[in-house]
């Protein structure tokens, strides 16, 4: 997920910053909370894809030069992106996760689940954010849903949004590809990144 202003982006930052005090009955999830939470989160993110498959088009056709620079081919054929003003963001608040509200009150410029990364329209040519929704893909690939939204959920409670360790790898990642000029794999960057978390 990229926040309206990053990176590439000079907006200011703070609008998906989590506090404690979001909720007043608001605690750190448990490892129960979170399995009783998840087959929502997880039919919510299914549906969601499903409602904007007509218009999901491979990140491959966006024609950008330098991505294949940092992805295989593969993968920019099979993930998807979705040009979209008002970006989908489950109801955590309504299902009684109240702790993320400043996460489902946010407008973010991006947000990836699974294979698709939603993309506001004055995003839409901005190579840069499509890479830190990509390097959000790889991490969904190699950690799976179950394990990638519980590390999710995890640093935004432990670190709030912008240090969450998913979100740092996104960004170090992200300002690596704006201040290269040569390619690097990002996908084996990931990998290896996340090895070393879990």
């Amino acid at each position: 997920m990229r926040p309206s202003g990053s990176v590439a982006d000079p907006q200011p930052i703070s609008l998906l910053i989590w506090r404690p005090h979001d909720s007043v009955n608001a605690g750190p999830m448990t490892p129960e909370d979170f399995q009783k939470f998840f087959p929502l989160v997880d039919n919510w993110i299914w549906a969601a894809l499903a409602a904007h498959a007509g218009t999901a088009r491979p990140v491959a056709s966006c024609g950008f030069p330098r991505l294949p620079l940092y992805f295989t081919a593969e993968t920019l054929a099979s993930a998807k992106v979705v040009i979209m003003h008002r970006l989908p963001i489950p109801p955590l608040s309504s299902w009684g996760l109240t702790q993320f509200g400043s996460f489902e009150r946010g407008d973010p410029d991006g947000i990836t689940y699974l294979d698709t990364c939603f993309l506001k329209p004055h995003q839409s040519k901005n190579e840069a954010i499509h890479f830190h929704e990509l390097i959000h893909v790889i991490q969904w690939r190699v950690l799976g849903a179950e394990r990638f939204l519980r590390s999710y959920a995890d640093g935004l409670e432990r670190f709030g949004y912008r240090d969450s360790p998913l979100e740092v790898m996104a960004y170090d990642a992200e300002a690596r590809f704006v201040a290269s000029t040569a390619g690097f794999d990002a996908e084996e960057l990931v990998t290896e990144n996340l090895a070393r978390l879990t």
